[in-house]
């Protein structure tokens, strides 16, 4: 009994003291916010920026999912999926060294979102093509290509073409890093990995489910519809990533009014990102390309939501702090990345490997980084022809 109550005493003990931590650290930093801005401002202007956000930027992205969505059930539905799996196989294995079959997984993350890969690798019949090793790497493979198709046409809707098809050649190469380096470490930390299989079919599970046949009318109409409403649910999903971490971001990236004055308006801040930015401006000039401190918010926001990183790009835009070579990064960067250090737990886990997390996110991040360089030296060669 004694022992219990001490036990539940240093649990109670624990719980005080990083609440107070946390609650220290959240009055540090909104309190020097609001004493740089005044309170009521940086209320009104959190409130309207999230306000805003919703209105312009979420919904638009909701209809880009919407659209999207009802293409790529479309292209399932009518095999253009499978062709496109077919064209892409012979690249699987000299590039990813992977088996064929898991071109399947990066079409479908393409026209939808990285757990697309995680629904398809729970596929018994699937994941039997694959061993070990390949079979993890998977979540870094399926994670480039996550919400490709939304950030290219979006990027595309802002009036740039060449520059995101420039983002997409570096993303697949940034897949193929963060793809190999990912089975080097799983090779390394479980070198039985390399030979065993991800599983093994049985009778049951190599019974292949009749479908009642449709009018061709009817399986355009239903695939529309499905799609559609599948990217309402992946619209739906990415509001609270915009507006919470979007809102964060743009408080730490713009500054005051053109006055000088703190209104309370949307899309005012302290610009604390780029007073950072400058001290290292150098550095992702050369690697990057960026030519203006404020455009590192994209790929710090990219790492948490790509949808998040997406709704800065208008204000970018409007402010004059984008070129081509800024949306060639972006898309490279946003695409691969794609929010993962927000996934990347939950899909291992739900796949049985949550000790390889730390591993995944690593192999990540380096893939991201040179899915931007390749994306900038091939935008400025691109310049210099």
């Amino acid at each position: 009994m004694a022992e219990n109550q001490t036990t539940q005493q240093k649990k109670s003990n624990s719980k005080i003291r990083s609440g107070i931590i946390c609650l220290t650290v959240f009055v540090l930093i909104f309190g020097g916010i609001g004493y740089k801005m005044g309170a009521a401002p940086m209320l009104n202007t959190i409130m309207h920026t999230a306000h805003d956000l919703l209105l312009n930027t979420c919904f638009y992205l909701m209809a880009i999912c919407v659209i999207t969505g009802a293409i790529g059930r479309l292209f399932v539905e009518f095999g253009v999926v499978d062709l496109l799996e077919k064209l892409l196989r012979p690249l699987m294995k000299p590039l990813f060294n992977l088996p064929g079959m898991a071109s399947l997984g990066a079409v479908l993350t393409f026209l939808s979102d990285n757990p697309a890969i995680i629904s398809l690798a729970q596929d018994k019949r699937f994941a039997s093509n694959f061993k070990k090793y390949q079979f993890i790497s998977l979540t870094n493979f399926g994670t480039a290509f996550g919400m490709g198709l939304i950030v290219i046409i979006f990027m595309m809707g802002q009036g740039y073409f060449k520059e995101p098809l420039i983002g997409l050649l570096g993303a697949f190469c940034g897949c193929i890093v963060t793809t190999r380096l990912m089975q080097f470490f799983v090779k390394r930390a479980h070198p039985e990995y390399a030979e065993e299989m991800a599983c093994e079919l049985d009778d049951t599970d190599m019974y292949e489910e009749l479908h009642e046949e449709k009018s061709t009318f009817m399986r355009i109409l239903n695939s529309l519809l499905d799609g559609g409403r599948t990217g309402v649910d992946v619209g739906v999903a990415i509001i609270p990533g915009v507006l919470i971490i979007s809102t964060t971001v743009m408080l730490l990236t713009f500054g005051a009014s053109a006055d000088g004055t703190f209104t309370g308006a949307a899309y005012e801040g302290v610009e604390v990102l780029p007073w950072l930015a400058q001290h290292i401006n150098g550095f992702f000039q050369v690697v990057f390309g960026f030519n203006d401190p404020h455009q590192i918010a994209f790929p710090i926001t990219a790492l948490g939501a790509v949808g998040a990183a997406l709704s800065l790009v208008p204000n970018f835009v409007a402010q004059g702090w984008c070129d081509g070579n800024a949306i060639a990064v972006f898309t490279a960067i946003g695409m691969c990345w794609s929010g993962f250090l927000s996934t990347h737990t939950a899909m291992l886990d739900s796949m049985g490997y949550r000790e390889l997390t730390s591993r995944a996110i690593l192999a990540h991040t380096i893939g991201g980084i040179v899915a931007a360089i390749i994306a900038h030296w091939v935008y400025v060669l691109f310049q210099l022809i």
